[in-house]
Parts: C-alpha cells; sequence; structure tokens
C-alpha cells in the first residue's frame, strides 16, 4: 500500500501549518501531501479562516522537494476551466512535476452562499464538471503551437493557445465517490485513479466494482486504474494515546474504530487494513485533523508503513 497525508485546512489551519504537516510527510517517506478544497468550516469557528488550495500548493511547491502534491478534492464551481489549467499547470512547473489534481462536481452549498460562489443543481454540477475534464485535458495534450477549441453547454472555447503546459504531460487526475453511474464514467474516461472516501469495506467492493467495470468498457487496460481509499487517522501506542487524539479531534473512539481502519494501535490499524487491501485500495489517504501533532505521523511512518509497503 502507498500511503498519503490528507489535511482539511478549511477547519483552522494557516499556511505555516499546512508545510509543516507537508515537510514532515516528505521527512517521513509518505508519498503525497493532498489538501481539501473548501472555503468554510464543517464545525467550530474555522479561525483563522480558509486558505486558497492552489495558492497555498504553490507555496508549498516551492518548499518541498519529492512528495506529490495535490487536492482531494478541486470544487469545479469554485474556478472557470481555462484558469485552473493554468493554476495546475504553473504548480506543476513550480514542483518539477508533482502535481495531482483532484477535481469533483462540488457539494457544500453554504460556502457557496458564504463567498458568493453561484451553486447551480446537482445534474448541472455533473454536466459542468464533464464539460471541464474535457476543457482541462484538451488544452494540457493541445500541441505548443497549435490552439484549442471547445463548444459545450456550459463553457466554450475559441482559438485559445492552451498554454502554459505543465511539466507532465497530464497531471494525473483523481475522480472519487460513490455515485452508480456518472462518477465510474467519468473516472474511466479521465482518471488515473479513483477514490472513496470514509466509505466501509462493502462500499469500497461495490463502488471498486463499478469503475472496474466502467474501465473495461472503455477499453482501458485493468491495471491502469488506480484505486484508492480515505479514512480519519487516530493511531496510538497504546488506548490512552488513542483516546487523547480522538478528544482532540472532538470524536469518540469507539466511533472511529468502528468506522475507520486507521484508528486504533498499529497492530490494530495493520490488521484491519487487511480486508481493504484484499477489496483492491492500493492506496491510503490519511485525513489528519489535528495538524499540529506531528507525533501523529511518526508513529504511522515508523510502525505502520513499514509492515504495508
Amino acid at each position: 500500500m502507498d500511503f498519503r497525508v490528507f489535511v482539511e485546512p478549511q477547519q483552522g489551519a494557516r499556511y505555516a501549518d499546512q508545510l509543516a504537516v507537508a515537510r514532515a510527510a516528505e521527512d517521513m517517506a509518505f508519498s503525497g501531501f493532498f489538501r481539501s478544497d473548501h472555503y468554510l468550516a464543517m464545525s467550530g469557528d474555522g479561525l483563522p479562516g480558509p486558505t486558497d488550495s492552489w495558492v497555498t500548493l504553490a507555496g508549498i511547491a516551492r518548499e518541498t522537494s519529492s512528495i506529490r502534491l495535490g487536492t482531494m478534492v478541486t470544487s469545479a464551481t469554485f474556478r472557470h476551466p481555462g484558469p485552473l489549467a493554468i493554476s495546475v499547470a504553473q504548480v506543476d512547473e513550480m514542483s518539477g512535476g508533482r502535481v495531482e489534481l483532484g477535481l469533483g462536481a462540488g457539494w457544500f452549498e453554504a460556502e457557496h452562499k458564504a463567498y458568493a460562489i453561484p451553486f447551480p443543481p446537482l445534474g448541472e454540477r455533473f454536466d459542468r464538471l464533464t464539460e471541464q475534464l474535457d476543457i482541462l485535458t484538451g488544452m494540457w495534450a493541445t500541441p505548443v503551437g497549435e490552439t484549442f477549441d471547445y463548444s459545450g453547454t456550459h463553457y466554450t472555447v475559441a482559438d485559445s493557445p492552451a498554454l502554459p503546459k505543465p511539466v507532465q504531460a497530464v497531471p494525473p487526475i483523481v475522480i472519487g465517490g460513490t455515485g452508480a453511474k456518472r462518477t465510474p464514467a467519468l473516472a474511466a474516461k479521465y482518471a488515473g485513479e479513483f477514490n472513496v472516501p470514509f466509505v466501509p469495506l462493502d462500499t469500497v467492493n461495490t463502488q471498486f466494482d463499478r469503475v472496474r467495470a466502467a474501465v473495461a468498457d472503455a477499453g482501458r487496460e485493468p491495471d491502469s486504474m488506480v484505486y484508492s481509499a480515505a479514512f480519519v487517522l487516530c493511531a496510538g501506542a497504546d488506548d490512552t494515546e488513542i483516546a487523547r487524539r480522538a478528544d482532540a479531534i472532538g470524536r469518540e473512539v469507539d466511533e472511529l474504530r468502528s468506522n475507520s481502519p486507521m484508528a486504533g494501535t498499529p497492530a490494530e490499524i495493520v490488521d484491519k487494513l487487511g480486508p481493504f487491501a484484499h477489496a483492491g485500495v492500493q492506496r491510503v489517504y490519511l485525513q489528519m485533523l489535528d495538524m499540529s501533532d506531528l507525533d501523529h505521523l511518526a508513529l504511522v511512518a515508523g510502525q505502520v508503513l513499514p509492515q504495508l509497503r
């Protein structure tokens, strides 16, 4: 298994907090640092306030050297596809080709209202997501010196130079969710990785089977898709440490142990991840909700990762 760190800065984090986690994750040989793309806290006051995901990743790109960087996931409602293509390509260049783009339809209506962002109905959001994926991949794939055109229901591109180009030919795209039809189809067409966040084992099995079928229908090789999952992290050397970390994020130990294979002692976590590995989970995103607790990452890096890599 491959392990990445995933943070939720909208809950309350400065740039410096995120950089400290990214650097620690890089030093501890986690393969990636990913952050959410949200502008409003889901609970609490969110102080000192949100940080923009791509501005933040641009900074971190210049202050790290090897760790993969990306969003889990950027909301298609937040940005027009052309400027998003530019931002991702620029951060890819700033990082030396280490960027990955998680992209989704958007779901949190309150943050749209709080920051004057239109929030269309679900069907339209998925339509916009599809057109954005067409435009992003089309722009990046357009040879230098040629132009890109696109005519969609929601977006039109005319005579675009499709610049700048990312370092990677096409930065890897991550698509995720539990939708039964459109989500697997979008992943099979555009994504290099499919992610299921915070779901039980039976849901992982069901959704991965749907995506595998969509990948086959699209004529892709089975091993061309990476399958991943995200889980809340609450590890400890003993029950006292686990309880302390659960309390720090406002969660109950029993609930976490029931709902996340990344909750418990290192030995417990290794055992609980076994069935997920058998289901096809190749990569795990550790949702680290207390960014001040870098010892938390050190415990996982020292006692979990060596047993599962």
